[in-house]
């Protein structure tokens, strides 16, 4: 694995930290996952960076950044528009570096980080680049969206079912692969079931049994940390096979597992 740490400005005098794990051998179609951390973490957080030292050797390469408020020592978040303004100027300065030139982009985060890359699917993100060839385009190989990775998808505040925060996840086409824990507060399992079911793009629901929002476990359960993290990886490697350049371009009318 190879990991590469630049700066990407975001705002005029404003910039955040970028991490890239590269594989050791990354064969076409070259797969990105970028990782955004969630609101009360950075990009150090411990799920991401265990996916960023191991999909690698599964020939995947992985970004992880962070938002402007923890760069700059900030604990609360920005406002959603400033949060999607910086995740957009990481994706541009991505497709832009022509020593990476992904072929398929995944893109995703922890909690909050997660949610504001389903906004910017949503608000059209998956469009093909400006110049991209109708070659590039017919094979849907000029690193725009071939699916969305959420690590605990926020559905709710904690305690507040009612205020889903659900209304865009219709516009997404892309596949989606949602990691949730079974006993997390800020998803309850039965929305979540029933926000899937109403969607039309492929996805895929992987429960962690007894997992809360940071897919902590109970001693009781006899596992550590280390194995629910692996068990994510397994998942994450698994679907990221099944994906293909044509499931990205169209919507599909199947169900999702």
């Amino acid at each position: 694995m190879q990991l590469h740490r630049r700066s990407v400005e975001v705002e005029p005098g404003e910039s955040v930290s970028l991490s890239v794990a590269l594989p050791a051998a990354w064969p076409a179609p070259r797969t990105l996952v970028v990782l955004a951390h969630g609101a009360g973490n950075d990009m150090r957080q411990p799920l991401l960076v265990f996916l960023q030292e191991r999909l690698p050797a599964h020939r995947v390469a992985v970004a992880t950044f962070n938002f402007l408020y923890t760069e700059q020592g900030r604990r609360a978040p920005d406002r959603g528009p400033r949060l999607e303004a910086c995740y957009r100027a990481v994706l541009a300065a991505l497709r832009g570096d022509a020593a990476l030139r992904p072929e398929r982009l995944i893109i995703g985060g922890k909690s909050m980080g997660g949610r504001i890359a389903s906004h910017l699917a949503a608000e059209g993100e998956a469009a093909a680049p400006a110049g991209a060839s109708a070659a590039i385009v017919a094979r849907g190989e000029a690193g725009w969206l071939h699916g969305l990775l959420f690590l605990g998808y926020p559905l709710h505040p904690a305690g507040k079912p009612e205020r889903l925060r659900t209304a865009h996840l219709p516009l997404i086409e892309q596949p989606m692969l949602f990691l949730s824990g079974s006993r997390d507060r800020l998803c309850e399992m039965e929305l979540l079931r029933r926000t899937l079911e109403s969607l039309q793009a492929p996805r895929r629901l992987h429960l962690i049994d007894e997992g809360d929002h940071s897919f902590r476990v109970p001693k009781s359960t006899g596992r550590d940390q280390a194995q629910v993290f692996e068990e994510i990886l397994q998942v994450v490697v698994s679907w990221l096979a099944g994906l293909s350049p044509a499931s990205s371009r169209r919507r599909s009318k199947g169900r999702g597992r």
